[in-house]
């Protein structure tokens, strides 16, 4: 990973930046340059972010929603995520650890079908899935 790309992590890590600002500048680090400009794809053709949501009545809710780019970096997923969210999708039975062990193809075909929905029935649910 280069200087540029850690450094874009850190400030999103910090809160110096979002997870879209953060997607298009690892974007444009990541691109290959070429003199023919690329077209630009429709953005429901291609998921852009991870996102995962956890509802428990009476308690905080998770909402987080991570440019997917950022884990193709090589970044660990589970590294930038809060060790409360971790635990929480842990007791749920989602071990994101899998994905990240995974060769490019098969995370790429994973990520564009993910789709994780679970409903308790006591008002606790947690998805994870990509858009």
């Amino acid at each position: 990973m280069s200087a540029e790309s850690r450094k874009v992590l850190e400030m999103l890590a910090a809160g110096k930046i979002t997870a879209e600002e953060a997607d298009k500048l690892l974007e444009k680090l990541n691109a290959q340059p070429s003199a023919e400009p690329k077209p630009e794809e429709p953005s429901a053709s291609k998921p852009r972010f991870l996102r995962i949501q956890i509802d428990k009545p009476g308690q905080d809710q998770v909402n987080v929603r991570m440019p997917l780019s950022f884990a193709r970096t090589g970044t660990h997923v589970l590294a930038v995520l809060p060790a409360r969210i971790r635990e929480k999708l842990s007791d749920q039975g989602i071990d994101l650890s899998k994905l990240c062990a995974m060769n490019e193809k098969d995370w790429n075909e994973a990520i564009e079908t993910m789709n994780i929905d679970i409903d308790r029935g006591s008002g606790k649910k947690v998805k994870v899935f990509c858009e």
